[in-house]
C-alpha cells in the first residue's frame, strides 16, 4: 500500500492538473452554449481529462498503472457486473415509473437514435413497446457506446482517485470521492447544459446528492471485485439507460426525474443503502487494492 504521504502528494499532482484541464474544457462548453450534445468533441476530450490526470500524477511519482485493475475479479467480479447492470434499471424503473403513473411527469413515446454502433432499428407504434425497444438497445449497444466515455472518467476517479483517498487516510474516502465527481459536473449544470431542471440551483444540490450515493454504488463496484471493468461498465450502462431510454420518455424539464430528480436521487440513495447492508465493504476490501 502507498503511504499516506505518497498518496496524498499524488491526490495534489491529481487535483491540480484535474482543475486546469477542467477548466479549460468547460469554458469552451460554456461559450459555445447549447446542449453539451452538440460538443461531444468537447465532453470526449473533457472526460479522459480525468485519466489524464491520474497518468500525471503516477509519472510524476513514478508509479505504474497496476493497481487500476484491468482484470476480471473472478465470481466476485461478475457479481459486480451483474449489480452495475442492475442499477440504472432498477433506479429507472422505480423513479420513473413512480413519476409517470401518478403525473408527477409525463410519458411519452421515445424517439429511438438514428443509429447505435452504426445500426438502424424501425420504430414501433405503441408508445410502450417503442419505449421496451429503446430501453433494449441502451441496455446492450448503448450502453457498449456510452464506455467510451465512461472509462475517462472511471480510470481516474475510480482507478485512481477513490484508492488514493483511501490510502491517504482522508476520512469518509468513499463520500469524499463522491463529493469530488459531484462538484466536477456543477458548472455544465449551474449553465442548463446538463442534467439541469428549471431550478439549477436545486438542481446541482440534487444531481450532487444522487452522485455522491452513484459514487457509493461505484466505489462498491470497485473495491469488492478488484478491477475497474464494473465500474465503467455500471457508468456507461447509467448513462445509456437513464439518458438514452428514461429521458427520451419523459416530457417535460420537472424535479422529479432526471439526474437532477428527486426520486433519482432518493432512489438512489435507497440503492445504495441496499447494497452495502447485503455485501458490506471489508477493510481488506478497500486496503489490498492500491
Amino acid at each position: 500500500m502507498a503511504s499516506k504521504v505518497r498518496a496524498r502528494s499524488g491526490l495534489g499532482i491529481f487535483f491540480v492538473v484535474l482543475i486546469a484541464g477542467s477548466a479549460y474544457f468547460e469554458r469552451r462548453i460554456l461559450v459555445l452554449g447549447g446542449s453539451i450534445q452538440n460538443h461531444l468533441g468537447l465532453i470526449f476530450g473533457l472526460v479522459w481529462w480525468v485519466t489524464v490526470s491520474s497518468v500525471v500524477a503516477r509519472l510524476a511519482l513514478g508509479e505504474g498503472i497496476g493497481d487500476v485493475s484491468f482484470r476480471w475479479g473472478g465470481a466476485a467480479g461478475t457479481r459486480a457486473m451483474a449489480i452495475a447492470s442492475a442499477m440504472p434499471l432498477v433506479v429507472g424503473l422505480t423513479a420513473y415509473g413512480i413519476a409517470w403513473s401518478t403525473g408527477l411527469a409525463g410519458f411519452q413515446a421515445p424517439a429511438l437514435p438514428g443509429a447505435v454502433l452504426g445500426l438502424h432499428f424501425a420504430s414501433a407504434e405503441n408508445a410502450l413497446v417503442r419505449f421496451c425497444q429503446c430501453l433494449g438497445m441502451m441496455v446492450v449497444l448503448g450502453a457498449l457506446d456510452n464506455c467510451k466515455y465512461a472509462a475517462g472518467e472511471e480510470i481516474g476517479w475510480r482507478g485512481y482517485m477513490l484508492t488514493r483517498l483511501v490510502d491517504s487516510g482522508v476520512p469518509a474516502p468513499i463520500l469524499m470521492s463522491g463529493l469530488a465527481w459531484g462538484l466536477w459536473h456543477t458548472p455544465l449544470i449551474l449553465s442548463g447544459q446538463y442534467a439541469s431542471g428549471p431550478h439549477p440551483i436545486l438542481a446541482v444540490c440534487l444531481f450532487v446528492a444522487g452522485i455522491v450515493a452513484g459514487g457509493y454504488v461505484f466505489a462498491w463496484l470497485r473495491l469488492s471485485s478488484g478491477s475497474i471493468w464494473p465500474s465503467i461498465w455500471g457508468h456507461g450502462t447509467w448513462n445509456a439507460v437513464i439518458q438514452g431510454a428514461f429521458d427520451r420518455s419523459t416530457t417535460g424539464r420537472n424535479v422529479w426525474v432526471g439526474e437532477s430528480g428527486v426520486l433519482t436521487a432518493g432512489v438512489l440513495i435507497l440503492f445504495a443503502v441496499a447494497l452495502y447492508r447485503l455485501w458490506p465493504l471489508t477493510p481488506r476490501s478497500s486496503s489490498s487494492l492500491s
